[in-house]
């Protein structure tokens, strides 16, 4: 028989590179071509060994030894060979190690065969990543998703915490409600995903109603997106002067944290510091997290954080930008930020394009350099023509008064005795425009200061 090992804090790595190998195509003639089969993420890189031990120890785990090797094609059944499995055995005598950890993606059976083979409970990356959600969630939308995510990778895994009971072990006393059981599993998960699909439905129309009431106030988006532990965190809080969790660890930030920014010229901005992306981020991650990557779809402006001392930050941004891609957001416009200037050597500087937009600007958030250029940016990049001042509202315009007050441009009125209201409004000279056609006023009825309203008043004949 069979029962799944109980886990624990330390962790023995296997990271496997999956080399080139030849196969037939053409009608039978031999080529070398790169093997990615799907659902294996590869890594080929000193840097990606490295990260997959970030990986690990951010999860809270002791990584006691790492074990690297190399195959031209993953075993169907164990993904690595006898010899390897021999090794992994031996060190696992040696460290007394609690978990396997694979930097690869494994199929149900690849791992329930390896936990055969080890005795040890045996995970892959992306129960990992998962695992890391779930211990950084703190909001509610936040357990949610992290809750379906693990959900819909545990589906196809529930036979390995049941085989004892399978029926097709036969024998007698062995016979029994194996199959039943699975199956009561089955319909219990599916159920559960069901209610956790229509709480997060319902926590989405609130995130929807509160972008919907951003945009009447015509206050823009600026979300901070990045490959993690770039430093979104520790530039969201230099630029807001909040306490926001930030740590050298894979995946600090995981909930989407908004404040507000006011930025030079009076305009007004909300600030998101959105969850940090990796490579081959498991698709089920992706669609539970789709809610929260609204607020960088439907952004004004995307803050691209890179680590400018990063010896792969082209390739980091390129993970990004595919992610970006992966859910719609690959238009909405990008100002690159290459952070971490105190460690490269970088100095403080901005990069403009031929008109004269800025397009990159290179600044430390640990030491605050650059981060006055930066909302100085924000400031240029986000400004709109604005149309300020006093107006006179007569009785009978109740409604454009109240799609004043709706856009959130009001800042102050005072009724007449009369029943005319003296209100002064700041807001987008866009939106103004639309609503002069709309009520057929003028934006000459528009007067710096209120001592100024008599004229307006007297030109029109309503004094």
């Amino acid at each position: 028989m069979f029962d799944r090992p109980d886990s624990g804090n330390s962790a023995l790595l296997v990271h496997i590179d999956i080399s080139h190998w030849r196969q037939p195509v053409n009608g039978g003639v031999s080529q070398t071509q790169p093997f990615a089969p799907k659902g294996n993420a590869t890594f080929d890189t000193e840097d990606d060994r490295t990260e997959f031990v970030e990986l690990a120890r951010s999860a809270g785990l002791t990584v006691l030894d790492t074990i690297v090797g190399s195959i031209s094609k993953p075993s169907a059944r164990h993904f690595i060979g006898s010899g390897k499995i021999e090794e992994i055995r031996l060190a696992l005598a040696e460290h007394e190690a609690d978990v396997v950890l694979f930097g690869q993606t494994l199929s149900p059976s690849q791992e329930r065969n390896l936990e055969r083979e080890l005795s040890v409970r045996v995970l892959d990356r992306n129960s990992l990543i998962l695992d890391i959600f779930a211990q950084r969630a703190r909001t509610f939308e936040g357990k949610l998703q992290v809750e379906l995510a693990q959900l819909v990778h545990l589906s196809t895994r529930l036979v390995r915490g049941w085989t004892h009971l399978e029926r097709q072990k036969g024998g007698i006393g062995l016979r029994g409600p194996g199959e039943t059981q699975l199956e009561t599993d089955r319909r219990l998960l599916n159920e559960r995903v069901r209610v956790l699909k229509k709480r997060l439905a319902k926590v989405r129309r609130q995130r929807e109603q509160g972008r919907s009431q951003r945009g009447k106030s015509g206050i823009a988006t600026v979300a901070l997106v990045g490959y993690t532990n770039a430093g979104k965190s520790t530039l969201f809080n230099r630029m807001t002067e909040e306490t926001v969790y930030a740590a050298d660890q894979l995946f600090a930030t995981l909930d989407p944290t908004l404040r507000r920014l006011d930025l030079d010229g009076g305009v007004s901005a909300v600030l998101a510091d959105t969850v940090g992306f990796i490579r081959d981020l498991p698709h089920e991650l992706v669609d539970a997290f789709r809610s929260t990557l609204t607020e960088t779809l439907e952004a004004d402006l995307l803050l691209h954080i890179v680590d400018d001392n990063d010896s792969e930050r082209e390739q980091r941004r390129d993970e990004v930008d595919k992610v970006l891609a992966g859910i719609g957001a690959q238009e909405v416009p990008q100002l690159m930020v290459f952070n971490k200037i105190d460690l490269s050597g970088h100095g403080v500087s901005v990069e403009r394009s031929e008109d004269g937009e800025a397009q990159a600007i290179w600044l430390s958030a640990m030491t605050g350099d650059g981060v006055e250029e930066l909302m100085q940016l924000l400031g240029e990049r986000l400004s709109v023509e604005r149309c300020s001042g006093w107006m006179v509202l007569l009785p009978t315009q109740g409604k454009l008064r109240a799609q004043l007050y709706s856009a959130n441009a009001v800042i102050e009125e005072a009724v007449q005795e009369n029943g005319a209201v003296h209100i002064h409004i700041d807001m987008d000279a866009v939106e103004f425009a639309r609503l002069a056609r709309e009520h057929s006023i003028e934006v000459k009825d528009i007067v710096p200061d209120r001592e100024s309203l008599g004229e307006i008043l007297a030109a029109s004949g309503r004094v």
